[in-house]
């Protein structure tokens, strides 16, 4: 293989795969990058054995083949070249040598007949939606994901598919976040697929808001995503994902609307002082009243008090104050409603006038 390329073309596709590369791996080739040359095309690609990305850059091909570098240094190394600059990458044995102006660098390779293929996705259904619509879907809910439960299916997104809807649930047992977008999909039957938790980071690690389209194809247990000259595929959990619609409470009859900034910021200064390790705080509601109180085993305490639209009588509750943070931070909207029912129940959160995402926290003793 010998191929020239502009550093930013390469850089960039390498930069798009880099992160679904493991840095400590029971396989040797799974620390490279496959490279492969198709007509003036580059492809790189990178897989941990659940998720495989491949990503294209234009170069000029001298002459075709395959080899396996290692990913991080070559990464690294052209990261660190001049901006605009004009690399020379060559292959021949076990040596890849890449050339740069007056810099020249030798890398040891890897056969690329042992570099694992997950394959494509064989025939399957196809959602198409606009790249800003799905980043919306995953950032309002993507901080919900467990982290390492032994309830797998906890791990990951849920993807939820209807006939006029498209809806992205997740939720670690304490708390749920859930947002929806209208969309005439062409599908007959719903499905539901949970996505893995570093496929669904990645893949919005790609997403650029923009009015691009991205083609979704699911099949096989597997997920694939097509983003113009990124590729991305993974494997999908399998398990069932709990009914999340009975988590989510009916019309609490104690309704609160404040300002979600105003709120936001009175939380994070209360948070200072709360119990690092619980991360608790207390709502006093009152009529048109919310007081914030957090304290620490050092005896430390914070009070804020806020005026607010509020009715339904005296209630006192407990939360996670980084679980309402993160649920006001997910809202786009000036205003927020939270509604509640009593001291044990769980709190709904939604944007005023918008319950197109809707964040569900448990309460907690304090």
């Amino acid at each position: 293989m010998k191929v020239q390329v502009g550093r930013n073309e390469l850089l960039s596709a390498l930069q798009a795969v880099i992160g679904v590369v493991e840095r400590r791996q029971t396989l040797p080739v799974l620390s490279n990058f496959l490279i492969e040359t198709r007509d003036d095309e580059m492809i790189v690609t990178g897989t941990d054995l659940e998720i495989e990305m491949e990503s294209r850059a234009r170069v000029q091909n001298l002459a075709p083949g395959r080899v396996t570098v290692p990913a991080r240094k070559l990464f690294d190394i052209c990261r660190g070249l001049p901006e605009g600059a004009e690399i020379n990458l060559e292959s021949s044995g076990d040596r890849a040598t890449l050339k740069s102006g007056r810099s020249r660098y030798s890398l040891a390779c890897l056969k690329a007949d042992e570099y694992p293929a997950m394959g494509g996705v064989a025939d399957g259904r196809l959602l198409t939606l606009k790249h800003g619509e799905l980043k919306t879907l995953i950032e309002r809910t993507q901080f919900a994901m467990a982290q390492q439960d032994v309830r797998y299916y906890l791990n990951g997104m849920l993807l939820e598919i209807g006939s006029k809807r498209v809806r992205t649930v997740a939720t670690d047992g304490h708390r749920l976040a859930l947002s929806e977008l209208a969309l005439d999909t062409g599908f007959k039957e719903p499905q539901q697929i949970i996505v893995p938790r570093k496929a669904i980071l990645e893949l919005l690690k790609l997403l650029d808001g923009g009015d691009e389209e991205v083609t979704l194809k699911i099949s096989g247990g597997q997920l694939q995503a097509d983003l113009d000259v990124v590729r991305l595929t993974t494997k999908l959990i399998d398990g069932r994902f709990p009914d999340y619609e009975r988590v989510i409470p009916e019309s609490g009859d104690k309704r609160l609307q404040a300002n979600r900034e105003l709120v936001k910021r009175a939380l994070g200064r209360t948070a200072i002082l709360s119990n690092e390790k619980f991360r608790g705080v207390r709502l006093q509601l009152e009529d048109g009243k919310l007081v914030l109180q957090t304290h620490n085993p050092e005896h430390e305490e914070a009070e804020e008090d806020l005026e607010v639209a509020y009715t339904g009588g005296s209630l006192e509750i407990g939360f996670n104050v980084n679980y309402l943070l993160d649920a006001l931070g997910a809202l786009n909207s000036e205003e927020f409603i939270m509604e509640l029912k009593n001291a044990d129940s769980s709190g709904l959160v939604y944007a005023l006038g918008d319950p197109s995402s809707k964040y569900v926290v448990m309460p907690m003793r304090l």
